[in-house]
């Protein structure tokens, strides 16, 4: 079944919502738990976006959580690297949905 305008509008602005997330984690006023929720109940977004998308961001998000159990960087779980890799999956995710919507 093809997207629709609309589909493609709740994606965006299901990304922009998971940025905004993103940008309360690093605040430390969300936890990571909360992120992975609004993620996973992103629907459109994820749905619009590659299957790999879904399967990166999901994964970094995991490791976020498990990480949370830590009080410092472990070796294994660098929250400071995992916010990194947010940040360029939102980036990569905003340009493949603007080339989605020029098509």
């Amino acid at each position: 079944m093809p997207s629709t305008s609309h589909d493609h509008l709740l994606a965006a602005q299901q990304l922009g919502q998971l940025c905004q997330g993103i940008a309360l984690l690093k605040q430390q006023q969300l936890s990571a738990a909360d992120l992975g929720s609004q993620a996973r109940a992103s629907g459109a977004l994820l749905a619009a976006l590659p299957p790999r998308y879904a399967e990166l961001l999901l994964n970094v998000l995991d490791r976020m959580e498990a990480s949370a159990l830590f009080t410092e960087e472990s070796c294994s779980f660098s929250h400071q690297e995992q916010l990194n890799t947010l940040d360029l999956w939102a980036e990569k995710a905003q340009a493949r949905l603007a080339q989605q919507s020029a098509t």
